[in-house]
């Protein structure tokens, strides 16, 4: 297709935006304009949700069942999404400072309760 077509007149331009709206995925001008996130689709961000649920749930299980006076573990990252550099801080006990925090994480002690 030659897209002088729509410049000379035999190219509409509702059939010129019907084509670009559907190109596929892996298109140069998608990449273009959206970058990696033209590559993900809704089940790969699906996927890396259930993925950060299931590391937060493992969390939450090591962190019930630990000795009451072992260190805190390590609230689980997040995986990495397109369209974002630095990844989203997670509401866990890492992701801010101590001194910046406004709301308390519960303990273990806490959590045992709300889960038995």
């Amino acid at each position: 297709m030659d897209l002088l077509d729509w410049h000379r007149g035999r190219l509409s331009s509702r059939r010129l935006a019907v084509l670009v709206k559907h190109l596929p995925r892996d298109s140069a001008t998608l990449g273009g304009i959206h970058g990696e996130a033209a590559q993900w689709s809704v089940t790969d961000y699906l996927l890396a949700s259930a993925v950060d649920q299931l590391a937060e749930a493992n969390w939450m299980f090591a962190t019930v069942n630990r000795d009451e006076d072992a260190d805190p573990l390590d609230y689980p990252k997040p995986v990495p999404r397109p369209g974002t550099h630095a990844p989203t801080p997670a509401p866990g006990p890492s992701a801010t400072p101590p001194d910046t925090r406004t709301e308390q994480n519960p303990s273990a002690v806490e959590l045992a309760q709300f889960f038995s």
